[in-house]
């Protein structure tokens, strides 16, 4: 069991009086102390539910969003990701800088050893994007350059 002082950044988990923003919102993140610096694990989220809007139209695009990182101290609390990944909703970007956004966001807040984002958007127009994003700092630096190679991999097989 986790001590108050070990939660003591975590406000949103258990709050029933949450307010959700309405505008791009990574204030919002909040992270907890890693019990296990110690073992280099892999923590992965599944967001099958991200909007954000087109820059230019204003139609809402919608995305499945996966997240995953080797923490380091800090790890996110996933109440927070979720009203930060609800933020967009309101936002208006292109598909690759949401996902860029989202990685930066997460680094900066937790300042992990390695971290990707892809997003999978739905189609619009007959078209599909799927961007990638990785950071790794200098000791996975080489785990961030085969991820991005097994891109170009994963969309050799599907064509």
């Amino acid at each position: 069991m986790r001590t108050d002082s070990e939660l003591s950044g975590v406000s949103l988990l258990g709050n029933s009086h949450t307010a959700y923003p309405t505008d791009y919102a990574p204030e919002v993140l909040e992270t907890f102390v890693n019990k296990h610096p110690d073992n280099e694990y892999l923590v992965t989220f599944h967001c099958p539910e991200f909007t954000s809007l087109c820059p230019k139209t204003g139609q809402p695009d919608f995305a499945t969003i996966y997240i995953s990182y080797i923490p380091r101290e800090k790890m996110v609390e996933s109440k927070s990701l979720k009203l930060y990944l609800f933020s967009f909703r309101n936002h208006g970007d292109f598909h690759e800088d949401c996902v860029n956004i989202i990685m930066k966001d997460l680094v900066k807040l937790m300042d992990p050893k390695y971290l990707e984002v892809t997003g999978i958007f739905t189609p619009r127009g007959g078209i599909s994007i799927y961007p990638f994003a990785n950071y790794a700092d200098a000791e996975h630096e080489g785990m961030k350059q085969q991820r991005l190679l097994k891109q170009f991999e994963n969309l050799n097989h599907k064509l």
